[in-house]
């Protein structure tokens, strides 16, 4: 009797163990361990397993490992890669008018940009995404974007002329910077780092915390300039096909969670840059933190001209913020 109750406990000990048998996600980023987006990742990886009880787990890889941003889309909508934390800067190749997100001097601070991306006009974006596969659970953030070159200071739009620099692969980046006079080389992230240090392109533009977590002073980058050109999102992001194959209750907990996440990543990259700014300063870079914005501003109001799909939305989104 004895060994008939042990075999039968066994059998469901057995049973319960493969029903409890955890799925694994796998979340890609082109970052390395240092940057907010893994960060954010981790978070979002602790609140997922917490909160399903250990049903999901998510696998991160960091360094491009699994592609390029553009290559890591591309294979979420087609369900070969189950999530990524991406810069905003390809999604227009996917869905349009996520290109709005990117035009020069849209916000004025983190906190507009959050009330805009956090709310209706935000969620309405997001939702443009699952024409093609995607699904877009929450805005983490990349930051207000800044320039750096190896040639000279920056304090006004006339001194970026002829400078070459790398822009993200997106078309609103490099009719802006073409607009200021840049020589504007649109490229992947891990190419833009080798060509500084070889110095086949003099510069590139990114937020305060990649700049640091990619120490670019030892890439050739002596000068920064605080111009705050455009505030980047960085999208968490899943594949639609894997998102769909999730009950509902699951589906809101790695929406509640991604958004959880995204918040805490916001605030870390908040807390860390003044000690971040600090630290590049410190390495003998030239930081010009009061820059001529306007001289900025003036130089891209063509760029607005030149997209006016995005009249609409530019328009709500200063509406709002004007409330």
């Amino acid at each position: 009797m004895k060994k008939m109750f042990a075999l039968v406990l066994a059998l469901v000990l057995c049973l319960s163990a493969s029903a409890m048998a955890e799925t694994v996600l796998q979340l890609g980023t082109t970052v390395n361990e240092q940057d907010s987006f893994q960060v954010c990742a981790e978070k979002f990886a602790e609140l997922v397993a917490e909160r399903t009880n250990g049903e999901y787990k998510i696998e991160i890889y960091p360094n491009g490992t699994l592609g390029g941003e553009s290559d890591m889309l591309d294979s979420m909508t087609m369900g070969m890669l189950d999530m990524g934390i991406i810069t905003s800067g390809p999604f227009v190749n996917f869905s349009e008018m996520m290109g709005v997100l990117d035009m020069p001097f849209l916000f004025a601070s983190n906190e507009e940009a959050y009330a805009v991306l956090d709310g209706e006009i935000g969620k309405e974006l997001l939702g443009t995404l699952e024409e093609v596969g995607l699904k877009g659970l929450a805005y983490a953030e990349r930051g207000f974007r800044n320039v750096t070159n190896s040639v000279r200071p920056v304090t006004c739009a006339a001194d970026l002329e002829g400078l070459k620099l790398r822009v993200m692969e997106n078309e609103v980046y490099t009719a802006t910077f073409n607009a200021l006079g840049v020589n504007a080389v649109p490229m992947a992230w891990a190419e833009a780092l080798t060509a500084m240090q070889q110095g086949t392109i003099e510069g590139e533009e990114n937020p305060v915390n990649v700049i640091y977590s990619y120490g670019l002073w030892d890439y050739n980058q002596k000068y920064v300039t605080l111009d705050r050109h455009s505030y980047a999102t960085a999208i968490i992001t899943m594949s639609l096909d894997v998102f769909n194959g999730l009950d509902e209750a699951t589906q809101q907990i790695f929406l509640e969670s991604a958004q959880e996440a995204a918040e805490y990543e916001r605030a870390w990259v908040a807390e860390q840059e003044a000690g971040q700014l600090a630290e590049i300063k410190a390495h003998g870079v030239e930081v010009v933190e009061d820059p001529d914005v306007d001289s900025f501003r003036e130089a891209v109001q063509g760029v607005y001209d030149a997209y006016p799909q995005y009249a609409d939305y530019v328009a709500r989104i200063q509406a709002q913020l004007a409330e």
